[in-house]
C-alpha cells in the first residue's frame, strides 16, 4: 500500500509538473527569441535615420563600429547604388522587397534577418539587414530548461517524501491493527490493537478491541453457565450415592457406587474444563503414545467381555502432538465408543497411532462393522441410532484446532474406518528422560483374529484416503 501511495503522488505530481513546466518551457523559447528579435530591430532602426543622413564614409565606420560591438549579429547596409556597407551578404528576395519600402523580419536558413527600409535617399531606398543566428535566438534557453527540470525533480521529490511520512503514520497504526487481528483470530483473546494514527483508523482500532473484550465476555459467560449447569448434577449425583450406599446387597452396592464415582469425576472434568482459560494461540503438547496407550487399555476390557477382538498397534514410545491430553482422550473415547455402540458384539476392531512427517500424528480407529450409512455420519445433532450425534463433530474440532482433520472411509471388509490427523505443537516438546515400554496385552483368550487385524492396518490406511504412515 506505501508503495502504491507513493506511485500515486508520483504520477500527480508529474503530470501537474509537466502540465506546468512544459507550456512554461515553450514561452522561456519564445520569449528569448523575441527577445533577440526586438534588440536587432532596435538596432537596425537606431541606423535608419543615420543612413539616411551620413556621408558614406561615416556610414561605413559607424556600421563597422556596430559590427565589432556585436560580432554574433552582423549588419549590412544595402545602398541604391548597389553598393553594400558592412558584412557581406547576399541579395534575397526580402532585400529586394524591403527596397519597395517594407520593413519586416523573416525566418531564414540558420536564424531570422531584420529588414529595415531607408526612405528619403536621392538615389532611391535604402535597405538595413541585420541577421540574428539561431544561437542568438535561444540563448539561456539551455540552462532556463535545466534549472526548471531540477525543480521539477525537487518538487517530486519532496511530494515523495512527504508522500512516504505520510503513509507511513497511516500504515503503522494499521499494520498494528491488522496483527493484533491475526493475534485474535489465531485465539489469544488478550490482544489489543493500539489507538493511533488518522481517526479512521483509530476508529477502527477502537472498534476491534470492543469486538475482542465482547467475545471474550461472552466465551466466559459461556463456560461459567457450562460450570454451573454441570456442578447442578452434583445434587442428583448425591442422592443417587445416598441410594446405591442403601442396596442390601454388596456386590450391586459396590458397582453402583463405582459407576457414580466415575459419573462424579466425569462432572467435575466437565466443570475444570469449562473453566479452563480459553487458548492463547499456542498448542499445547501432549504425548499421544501414552494417551492411547491408556485410553486402549481402558477399552480393551470391555472388548473382551464381548468378545471383540482388538489390535493396537502404537509405533512409537513418544509422539508429541498439538492437543491437550484431555482433548485427545475425548477423541479416543468417541472413536472407541462409536464403534462399541453401533456395530455388534464379536465385531473386531483396530486402534493404529503413527507419526507424520510434517510433526503430529495419524490416529485411526477401524472395524469390520457395517460401516457408515452414507460415506459419512450424519451432521451435528442427528444420528441414526439414537445417540446424540455430537461425538464425532466434538473429535473433528478438536482435530481442526491443533491444525489437522477428520476424515471417514470403508475398510477392506466394508467395516467403518475413522482417521484423526493430529497437528504438530507449536511449544517445543521433550521426550520423557525414561522411555516407557510400549504397551503390549496378552488377552485372556486367544484371539487369532488380532494377527489379521494388525495385517489389515496398511490395506485401511490406503482405503481411508491417508497415509497413516507419516509420508
Amino acid at each position: 500500500m506505501r508503495l502504491r501511495l507513493n506511485l500515486l503522488v508520483l504520477a500527480v505530481s508529474s503530470l501537474i509538473l509537466v502540465s506546468f513546466l512544459l507550456p512554461l518551457a515553450l514561452l522561456l523559447r519564445t520569449f528569448a527569441a523575441d527577445r533577440a528579435v526586438s534588440t536587432a530591430t532596435s538596432k537596425a532602426q537606431w541606423l535608419a535615420p543615420l543612413a539616411a543622413t551620413l556621408s558614406t564614409r561615416d556610414l561605413t565606420l559607424l556600421v563597422a563600429r556596430v559590427n565589432a560591438e556585436n560580432p554574433g549579429e552582423p549588419t549590412s547596409v544595402f545602398l541604391p547604388g548597389g553598393a553594400i556597407l558592412g558584412a557581406r551578404a547576399p541579395v534575397t528576395g526580402g532585400v529586394r522587397l524591403a527596397r519597395e519600402g517594407n520593413s519586416f523580419s523573416e525566418q531564414v536558413h540558420g536564424g531570422v534577418e531584420v529588414l529595415v527600409a531607408v526612405q528619403g535617399l536621392p538615389a532611391g531606398t535604402a535597405v538595413i539587414r541585420t541577421f540574428v543566428p539561431g544561437g542568438t535566438l535561444t540563448r539561456g534557453v539551455p540552462e532556463a530548461w535545466l534549472t526548471l527540470g531540477l525543480i521539477g525533480l525537487g518538487l517530486i521529490g519532496l511530494g515523495l517524501l512527504v508522500a512516504s511520512h505520510l503513509a507511513r503514520s497511516m500504515l503503522r497504526p494499521l499494520r498494528a491493527v491488522a496483527m493484533a487481528a491475526e493475534t485474535l483470530g489465531s485465539g489469544d483473546l488478550s490482544a489489543r490493537a493500539p489507538i493511533g494514527g488518522p481517526p479512521e483508523i483509530r476508529q477502527v482500532g477502537a472498534g476491534l478491541n470492543r469486538l475482542a473484550a465482547q467475545i471474550g465476555q461472552l466465551l466466559a459467560h459461556e463456560r461459567e453457565t457450562l460450570a454451573d449447569m454441570s456442578h447442578r448434577l452434583r445434587t442428583p449425583l448425591t442422592a443417587l450415592r445416598i441410594d446405591a450406599e442403601s442396596l442390601r446387597s454388596d456386590g450391586e452396592r459396590v458397582q453402583l457406587i463405582g459407576d457414580v464415582e466415575a459419573l462424579t469425576s466425569t462432572v467435575n472434568e466437565i466443570i475444570r474444563e469449562a473453566r479452563r482459560p480459553a487458548s492463547n494461540g499456542g498448542r499445547i503438547a501432549c504425548d499421544a503414545a501414552e494417551v492411547v496407550r491408556e485410553r486402549a487399555a481402558f477399552w480393551r476390557a470391555l472388548a473382551e467381555d464381548q468378545d471383540r477382538p482388538m489390535a493396537v498397534d502404537i509405533s512409537v514410545d513418544w509422539l508429541p502432538v498439538g492437543v491437550a491430553a484431555q482433548d485427545l482422550a475425548t477423541c479416543v473415547d468417541v472413536l472407541l465408543e462409536n464403534v462399541f455402540s453401533h456395530t455388534p458384539e464379536g465385531v473386531a476392531l483396530a486402534v493404529r497411532l503413527t507419526p507424520r512427517a510434517g510433526g503430529g500424528g495419524w490416529l485411526m480407529v477401524a472395524d469390520d462393522g457395517p460401516g457408515f450409512p452414507h460415506d459419512g455420519p450424519a451432521r451435528r445433532g442427528l444420528s441414526g441410532a439414537g445417540s446424540t450425534g455430537l461425538g464425532l463433530d466434538i473429535a473433528a474440532k478438536i482435530a481442526e484446532s491443533s491444525g489437522g482433520s477428520l476424515t471417514f472411509g470403508r475398510s477392506v471388509r466394508g467395516g467403518a474406518a475413522v482417521t484423526i490427523g493430529l497437528g504438530p505443537t507449536l511449544a517445543p516438546a521433550q521426550p520423557p528422560r525414561r522411555y516407557d515400554r510400549v504397551w503390549r496385552h496378552r488377552p485372556r483368550r486367544a484371539m487369532p483374529a488380532d494377527a489379521r487385524l494388525a495385517s489389515e492396518l496398511s490395506e485401511w490406511s490406503a482405503i481411508v484416503g491417508h497415509d497413516v504412515n507419516g509420508t
